[in-house]
């Protein structure tokens, strides 16, 4: 465990997490399903407008992670806070937690009966109580982010996997969340459509927000992350700039880059 304490207090962080106070604190994080024990004692923070990439190898716990943040999990010890909102406290407001975190899936869970446009507009009517005029300028202006408000007729099956990840991105961005989430959301994807996906994902870092993705895409991770947390065995292993990748501190980190080439 040394190299975990030493690699974790050497390596740099961006600027603005130094002086910004963290939107999302994950504190000693343990979670287990069954008798696997998946997470053990997770911690870390996100300052606003951050962008951290968690990387790591299959059945390392960074998914799992994600789904704590966003409650989709209960966590077993630890505390997770996100945009002011206490995520472990049982009586947590989840319409409240859904309003301020959106998370985006590998599957792209659209209603295959609704077209893009409808797709999008149904959390607004039925979570924000919009109205349908409203919905709809709010929808197309977040189909427009993602260079898709010319497919807002279309239907699913008439999208590429990438047109329909695209839209699951404008869904979560028509909610106005303070903290955008993102769980191997290209895996399914082929080197075209991961290439358009990714496009979105960097636009957004740029505008400055809040990303947390779960990635195996490294290439993206070193060029756009802020930071990258490497996550094995279930612990925060690993934290560094994108250049860490080039220089790993420890054997895991440096075996794990090995097999990814």
């Amino acid at each position: 465990m040394s190299a975990i304490a030493n690699a974790a207090s050497t390596a740099p962080s961006a600027p603005t997490a130094a002086t910004a106070a963290p939107i999302v604190k994950v504190d000693q994080v343990y979670k287990s399903f069954g008798s696997n024990q998946v997470l053990k004692g997770v911690s870390f923070e996100v300052a606003r407008g951050e962008m951290i990439a968690i990387i790591g190898a299959s059945g390392s716990g960074k998914s799992t992670a994600l789904r704590c943040i966003d409650r989709l999990e209960t966590i077993d010890s630890g505390t997770i806070q996100v945009a002011g909102i206490q995520v472990d406290d049982p009586a947590v407001d989840l319409h409240l937690l859904r309003r301020e975190v959106g998370i985006v899936f590998q599957s792209y869970n659209l209603f295959p009966h609704l077209n893009v446009l409808e797709n999008v507009m149904l959390a607004l009517r039925h979570v924000k109580n919009q109205s349908k005029a409203q919905a709809q300028k709010v929808a197309l202006a977040a189909l427009a982010q993602v260079g898709l408000d010319e497919k807002a007729g279309a239907y699913p099956e008439q999208l590429s996997g990438g047109q329909q990840q695209r839209v699951a991105i404008a869904r979560s961005l028509a909610m106005a969340p303070k903290v955008m989430l993102f769980d191997e959301v290209t895996s399914a994807l082929d080197p075209q459509l991961t290439g358009e996906v990714l496009r979105v994902m960097e636009d957004l870092a740029a505008g400055g927000m809040t990303m947390i993705l779960v990635t195996h895409e490294m290439n993206f991770a070193k060029r756009v992350a802020d930071r990258i947390i490497y996550m094995h065995q279930g612990r925060v292993w690993e934290v560094g700039p994108g250049e860490m990748l080039d220089r790993p501190q420890t054997a895991e980190l440096k075996a794990f880059l090995a097999a990814d080439l």
